[in-house]
C-alpha cells in the first residue's frame, strides 16, 4: 500500500465518525494552544519588565542608602545603618571618569494648587541631569535649568496629567503654582511617558532638589541615579560609587548600589523559570489529549475488526496494519496541533487588542516544541491501539467477536 493510499485510508477512517474526531481534535487543540498561550504570557511578562527597566535609562546604577546584609546575630538579621545619602555625596560621585551623569532624587507628596484648583501629587526633587538619565521629553517649555544643585530656585516642571487637571487646554508656562505652601513658576510640561515601575510620570511635579529638601525639611536623599559612561564602564562605576561613599562615610560600607543589568538578569531568570513552569503545567493537558486519542483509537479497533480481518485475509502484513492506525493517530494529532497553534495566535491577538501595554509574545521555541510534542503525544498514545489491531487474527477479526 502506497503512502498516498495510507493517508487516504486514515482520512476516511477519521471522517467516518465526525463527532468522535471533532472531540479528539478539540482536546488536542486545547492542549497545544494552552501550552503556547501560557508560554507567551510568561514571555510577555519578561518583556514587560525589561521594557520598564529600559525606560529608566541606559547604563543605569541606583545608589540606595543602607546596606542589606546578614549580621549573623539574633533576629532581625539585616544590618541597619542610620546614615543617609546627602546631596554632597551625590556631587562627589562626579569626580569619577566612569560616571557620565548623576541625578540626586528627593521624593515626597504635597498638594499642587493653581487659583481655586488643587490636587495631591508626587513631588520629585532632582537636577537638570535627570532629563537625560530618564530619557524624558518635553511637551512644552524646558526642563530644570543647569546650575548649582545646592541652590534651589523656585521653578517647577509639571507632568501632563497635572497640567491638564489644573490648566486644561491653556498654557501653564510662566504661571505660578503653590506646592506645599511655596510658590513655583512653571517652566515646562513633561510629555506623556506612561508609568515606569509604578511611578506615573504624568502625575508628578519636578522641582530642584535643594527646593525639595527645604519643602520636606530634610537633608537626605531618597536615592541617587547614576549613568555610567558606557556598558563596559558599569562595573568600574559601581566600584567607584562604593569607594567614594565609603570614604565620605568614615569607612562605613553603608550604601547599596543596584545595576540595571543585574536586575534584568535576575528578572530574566525568574520569568524564564515561570514560563517553563506554566508551560509544563499546561503540557498536562497534552497528556490528557493523548489519552483521549488512545481511547478513541481503541474504540476504533473494536468497531473496525471486520475491516482489519479483511485486510489481513488478503495478505496485509502486521507492519502495514500498524502503519495504518499510527498514521490515523498522527493525522489527528497533526491537525489538532495546527488548530492549537491557530487558537494560540487568536488568543495572543485578543490579548494585544484588549491589553496593548502588555507585550504578549510567542517565543519560536514554544511554537515549535508544542507542535512537535503534540504530534509525538498522539503517536505515542496511538501505539497500543495500533499494536492491538495488528495482533488480531483474520478469523477472529472477521467473526467480530
Amino acid at each position: 500500500m502506497k503512502t498516498f493510499d495510507v493517508l487516504r485510508f486514515s482520512f476516511r477512517a477519521a471522517t467516518g465518525y465526525p463527532a468522535r474526531t471533532l472531540l479528539t481534535l478539540l482536546a488536542m487543540a486545547i492542549g497545544v494552544g494552552a501550552v503556547i498561550l501560557l508560554t507567551a504570557l510568561g514571555e510577555g511578562a519578561r518583556l514587560y519588565v525589561t521594557r520598564e527597566f529600559t525606560s529608566l535609562g541606559t547604563h543605569l546604577l541606583i545608589a540606595i542608602p543602607g546596606r542589606s546584609e546578614t549580621t549573623g546575630g539574633p533576629p532581625p538579621l539585616l544590618g541597619e545603618t542610620p546614615r543617609d545619602l546627602t546631596l554632597e555625596d551625590a556631587l562627589a560621585l562626579k569626580r569619577s571618569s566612569a560616571i557620565r551623569r548623576v541625578a540626586p532624587v528627593a521624593i515626597g507628596s504635597a498638594p499642587v494648587a493653581w487659583q481655586q484648583l488643587e490636587r495631591e501629587a508626587t513631588i520629585m526633587g532632582s537636577t537638570a541631569e535627570m532629563f537625560d538619565i530618564r530619557q524624558l521629553s518635553m511637551a512644552q517649555g524646558r526642563f530644570l535649568p543647569a546650575g548649582n544643585p545646592s541652590r534651589g530656585s523656585a521653578v517647577c516642571v509639571l507632568g501632563h496629567k497635572i497640567k491638564r487637571e489644573l490648566f486644561g487646554n491653556s498654557s501653564p508656562l510662566g504661571e505660578r503654582v503653590r506646592i506645599g505652601g511655596r510658590r513655583f513658576r512653571v517652566i515646562g510640561v513633561i510629555a506623556a511617558k506612561g508609568q515606569s515601575l509604578g511611578l506615573d510620570m504624568g502625575d508628578i511635579a519636578i522641582i530642584p532638589v535643594a527646593s525639595a529638601q527645604m519643602l520636606f525639611n530634610t537633608s537626605s536623599l531618597f536615592r541617587i541615579l547614576i549613568q555610567a559612561g558606557g556598558r563596559e564602564a558599569v562595573p568600574r562605576a559601581k566600584k567607584t560609587i562604593l569607594k567614594i561613599i565609603q570614604d565620605r562615610h568614615e569607612g562605613e560600607d553603608d550604601v547599596t548600589v543596584i545595576t540595571q543589568d543585574a536586575l534584568l538578569k535576575t528578572f530574566d531568570r525568574i520569568f524564564n523559570a515561570l514560563t517553563l513552569t506554566v508551560g509544563g503545567i499546561a503540557a498536562i493537558s497534552l497528556a490528557v489529549a493523548g489519552i483521549l486519542i488512545m481511547n478513541v483509537m481503541m474504540i476504533s479497533v473494536s468497531q473496525r475488526k471486520t475491516e482489519i480481518g479483511l485486510l489481513k485475509a488478503i495478505g496485509s502484513p502486521r507492519s502495514q496494519i500498524l502503519r495504518l492506525f499510527l498514521s490515523e493517530s498522527a493525522l489527528l494529532s497533526l491537525i489538532g496541533s495546527f488548530l492549537g497553534v491557530v487558537l494560540a495566535l487568536v488568543g495572543t491577538w485578543a490579548s494585544l487588542r484588549f491589553y496593548p501595554n502588555f507585550p504578549v509574545a510567542i517565543p519560536w521555541w514554544a511554537l515549535t516544541s508544542a507542535t512537535v510534542v503534540g504530534v509525538l503525544t498522539g503517536l505515542v498514545f496511538g501505539v497500543l491501539p495500533a499494536r492491538r489491531a495488528a495482533g488480531l487474527e483474520p478469523v477472529e477479526a472477521l467473526s467480530r467477536r
